[in-house]
């Protein structure tokens, strides 16, 4: 008797409520108390302001691939801008008829990043790829070789010249950092100065007064005859800048980690190179991953600063569109555009590092 009643009363319990519906959710999260409710409404007012206005301007009544004075007459967006001068804001002044060849070197770029955002492609393979891949990437932007006309740095220009200056740039700047916060954290009296004075003095300066640096003076030093190319000294510079962040950053992570791991490394019998490549390293790159990233974001970014020593990067050769006479007025389409590339190169920079993370903190 006892059993069937008992039963009986967990027949009629309900389980747990895990859903509260739209309107619960809206009332726990929006409209839980009157100074939240009073910002939800401000927010949706300004939504409602804003938002109708902006697909208006930008999809109704925008105009996607007519002329300059079309586009002044629609009173709309002007997107015909990029259509119309899509080129030369991608690839600029490199030859028309040759332009398939950036274009296939990015896309050899491309598969190449990608192929490295996997760990699973981690091997010996994937660096004499990336050789192979950096020489057809010079061959094609260069030429002179296999009946490609040779193409003078000069004109290299637009979104290859930026991703040259940031890839290879920031994948050149990180392992200077590391061995710059190591000579920081070493116990040779030299070493330590040296890599102190360095810090210090690169982070005290801006990049531009880096770039204008290796622009203007830096070719003053040299000897006569000796030049060395406007994009190299730029990438120099670019490079020497974020090492010196990246430097701090890694060592931020090098004094995380407790003393014990060296003793235990110690213990082992591992020498200096094999406790640091081995045990602490791992250790104190993972903990700085989402800093580093962060220099790196910004650095991505900062290679539009080459604009000022006269290097046609992405932003110039919008900026010159924009010179046209034909196309002025509408640099709010021309920098919404370049915007959205500089934002899919952070984002992608952002996930790969949120999946980074969950990756090595998953392996513990």
């Amino acid at each position: 008797m006892v059993d069937s009643s008992q039963s009986i009363q967990a027949e009629q319990l309900k389980p747990p409520i895990t859903r509260i519906g739209v309107i619960g959710w809206l009332r726990a999260n929006l409209f839980n108390s009157v100074f939240n409710s009073f910002l939800t409404i401000v927010t949706l007012y300004f939504l409602w302001k804003i938002v109708p206005a902006f697909v208006r301007w930008a999809f109704i009544d925008s105009s996607w691939n007519t002329t300059g004075a079309a586009c002044r007459a629609a009173g709309g967006a002007c997107w015909s801008i990029v259509a119309k001068n899509f080129r030369f804001i991608i690839f600029g002044f490199f030859p028309y008829e040759s332009q398939w060849r950036p274009l296939v070197a990015m896309i050899l770029l491309f598969i190449l990043l990608l192929l490295s955002s996997n760990r699973r492609f981690w091997r010996k393979w994937l660096g004499y790829a990336w050789l192979i891949g950096l020489f057809a990437m010079g061959l094609l932007l260069k030429g002179g070789l296999f009946g490609l006309s040779s193409v003078d740095s000069t004109k290299w220009s637009g979104l290859p010249l930026t991703l040259l200056l940031s890839v290879f740039g920031l994948t050149a700047a990180y392992p200077l950092g590391v061995a710059l916060a190591l000579g920081r954290q070493s116990r040779m009296p030299a070493i330590k100065s040296l890599c102190v004075v360095y810090i210090e003095t690169i982070r005290g300066v801006p990049l531009i007064s880096l770039l204008f640096m290796s622009s203007v003076m830096f070719p003053l030093f040299l000897p006569e005859g000796i030049t060395i190319n406007n994009i190299l000294r730029a990438q120099v510079a670019i490079i020497l800048f974020t090492a010196a962040y990246i430097a701090e950053v890694v060592r931020g992570g090098l004094q995380a980690i407790g003393r014990g791991q060296y003793e235990a490394a110690e213990s082992m019998g591992l020498n200096y190179s094999q406790k640091m490549r081995l045990i602490i390293l791992p250790q104190a790159l993972k903990i700085v991953i989402p800093p580093t990233v962060g220099i790196l974001i910004s650095a991505f970014k900062d290679t539009s600063l080459v604009v000022i020593i006269g290097l046609y990067d992405l932003l110039k050769t919008t900026q010159s569109t924009l010179s046209d006479p034909r196309w002025m007025g509408f640099s709010i389409e021309a920098y919404i555009f370049i915007a959205l590339i500089y934002f899919a190169g952070c984002f992608s920079m952002s996930s790969y590092s949120r999946r980074l993370e969950r990756e090595l903190y998953r392996g513990n």
